[in-house]
């Protein structure tokens, strides 16, 4: 019998951390630190070609581009899921 407890334990230990991994996966937080780690990249980048007139204006492109894809990636899985069942 303690064995069927521990390894229940194990179980509910596993959830936590799968839901914990879901949840910043998905969160805010998580889009937001890489839009702007994304952003200071990009914005090195044009340091160095040094031809752009407004670096900082101009580095925001490809983070917008990667919010949109994360915004829109759920769309698309849900409508992926949907079709897969």
């Amino acid at each position: 019998m303690k064995d069927l407890e521990k390894e229940i334990e194990l179980i509910k230990e596993r959830n936590k951390r799968v839901e914990t991994d879901k949840a910043w996966e998905t969160s805010w937080t998580r889009k937001i630190c890489i839009a702007v780690l994304t952003y200071l990249v990009v914005v090195a980048y044009n340091y160095g070609i040094d031809k752009i007139d407004n670096i900082f204006l101009s580095s925001l492109v490809p983070v917008m581009g990667f919010l949109l894809s994360t915004l829109s990636l759920k769309v698309i899985r849900n409508v992926w899921e949907k079709r897969g069942k």
